[in-house]
């Protein structure tokens, strides 16, 4: 059973960088796809960035693309996403989630994900 805990959440100024890591434990995350996902009060949840297995590929949606990064460490079993030059407007809980693959696919929907972690609050405020 794959459980994942998102960490390195807080109140970051416009304009800073932040660091938002995704703990596996239970499996190892090298079966898996992951994404970030995030949900800004009042609205909807939407993607951030997802890698595949291997980091054969990546995607970001319009809003942070040049601004945020996505990596894997599958050794440590923990996933992250580099947050730069952040904006109120990226202020929201973030998720990460996995979905566990055979191939090298991307997985970018919410409904695609089969592990959630419980997410970690992100404010950009002055």
């Amino acid at each position: 059973q794959l459980q994942l805990v998102e960490s390195g959440g807080g109140l970051v100024q416009p304009g800073g960088s932040l660091r938002l890591s995704c703990a596996a434990s239970g499996s190892t995350l090298e079966s898996y796809a992951i994404a970030w996902f995030r949900q800004a009060p009042g609205k909807e949840r939407e993607g951030v960035a997802c890698i595949s297995r291997r980091h054969v590929m990546v995607k970001f949606a319009d809003a942070v693309r040049d601004r945020f990064t996505i990596s894997r460490d599958d050794a440590g079993n923990t996933v992250s996403l580099i947050m730069d030059s952040l904006k109120p407007e990226d202020t929201a809980v973030y998720y990460c989630a996995a979905r566990w693959t055979p191939d090298l696919s991307l997985y970018c929907a919410p409904g695609e994900m089969g592990n959630w972690g419980k997410g970690t609050l992100v404010t950009v405020s002055s």
